[in-house]
């Protein structure tokens, strides 16, 4: 039994921050010297971002008070106790929007799910976004519930293919796939080279899909196949650990040039005959990771558009983003019906996520 994501929905905080606003923020705090903030000014400006939206308005110059306290231009964030809470107190808004947004979009009600599975590596608790799904939006109490925790950007890929295991197995059931992430609740405001990258580029937002037996009669994603591949290396150079003053990236310089080195003897191992492809979703860790991956499988200019849309828009969300790829892509009308699409994303590890789709569009 094929599963198909019928629907897509996202969210966003209400709070938008141009690029060089967060540079200057940046680059200004104390303890940066004159090399620090040429970094600062470099990694921003080479992110081809140009806005992100976050749960802090203190970051676009609102109130100073909260949980980034501003003071005379300095950033004090707390501990990470109080940006979990503050995680806890935001993120369920977020899940519950991008997860009405998809369901309304699948014409489906929703005594019609049957499955829930969350994604989150930017906070934990518990009963955690799951639980809170099934009551924010009135599912049925005996709604099964699953939350993939801590798995990082690469992580939209093993929802989905944990609601195509369940849909093979039942194929009535119904999976609500959210994931939800608040990075700006653990910036951290260090001279050092990996969280300057980090800060340059992670963002807040949330998506969520539905994903039940494909209907020849409807238009959607068929979830033809997965893989996942560990590289030989990497392990040290992207990687997401609890600090005492929140989650703290490690994201070397080394992780686009693995990803360059290895990608096309991955993608060909994983997705098979890479010319058969007709669109791309390739999650945008970043710029330097698109020009890698564009580069190392030949890609014309035009084949990683959506995917350099969605980072220029709103940076890079983590696990959220890929699900606003395949956004655009399933809303875009120039695809044809049976046009083949690759996903791949990234995580710590190095893991490499794959999945192959086909676009389904009925005819009239």
């Amino acid at each position: 039994m094929t599963a198909s994501i019928l629907s897509i929905g996202t969210a966003l905080p209400r709070t938008r921050v141009a690029q060089s606003a967060l540079r200057d923020l940046f680059a200004a705090q104390p303890g940066f010297d004159r090399r620090s903030q040429r970094l600062v000014g470099a990694a921003f400006d080479a992110a081809a971002i140009d806005t992100r939206h976050t749960v802090l308005p203190q970051l676009a110059g609102g109130s100073a008070d909260g949980l980034a306290a501003l003071s005379d231009g300095e950033l004090t964030m707390p501990p990470t106790g109080a940006r979990n809470d503050e995680y806890r107190r935001t993120a369920p808004a977020l899940f519950a929007e991008a997860a009405g947004a998809a369901l309304a979009g699948s014409g489906l009600g929703r005594d019609a799910v049957t499955h829930v599975v969350t994604v989150s590596c930017t906070g934990m608790f518990a009963p955690g976004p799951d639980y809170l799904l099934v009551r924010d939006l009135d599912l049925s109490p005996s709604v099964e519930r699953y939350h993939l925790g801590f798995i990082g950007c690469a992580a939209a890929i093993p929802a989905l293919r944990l609601a195509a295991r369940i849909v093979a197995a039942d194929p009535a059931a119904v999976v609500l796939v959210a994931a939800a992430e608040l990075c700006s609740l653990h910036w951290q405001t260090s001279s050092h080279p990996d969280q300057i990258v980090a800060a340059s580029v992670f963002a807040d937002g949330a998506a969520a899909a539905i994903v039940t037996a494909a209907d020849a009669a409807r238009p959607g994603l068929d979830l033809e196949g997965f893989a996942t591949y560990v590289t030989d290396e990497g392990e040290k150079d992207m990687a997401w650990t609890v600090g005492d003053s929140g989650f703290q990236m490690t994201l070397t310089p080394e992780v686009p040039r693995i990803i360059g080195r290895e990608i096309a003897a991955i993608a060909a191992d994983v997705l098979g005959d890479l010319s058969e492809v007709d669109a791309w979703a390739v999650h945008p860790g970043g710029r330097s990771i698109l020009d890698r991956v564009e580069s190392a499988l030949s890609l014309d200019a035009e084949a990683l558009a959506s995917s350099r849309e969605v980072l220029r828009a709103h940076g890079n969300m983590s696990s959220a983003t890929l699900l606003f790829i395949l956004r655009d892509l399933l809303a875009d009308t120039a695809r044809a019906d049976g046009d083949r699409v690759a996903a791949l994303a990234f995580g710590p590890g190095l893991t490499v996520e794959a999945a192959r789709l086909v676009l389904r569009r009925p005819a009239a």
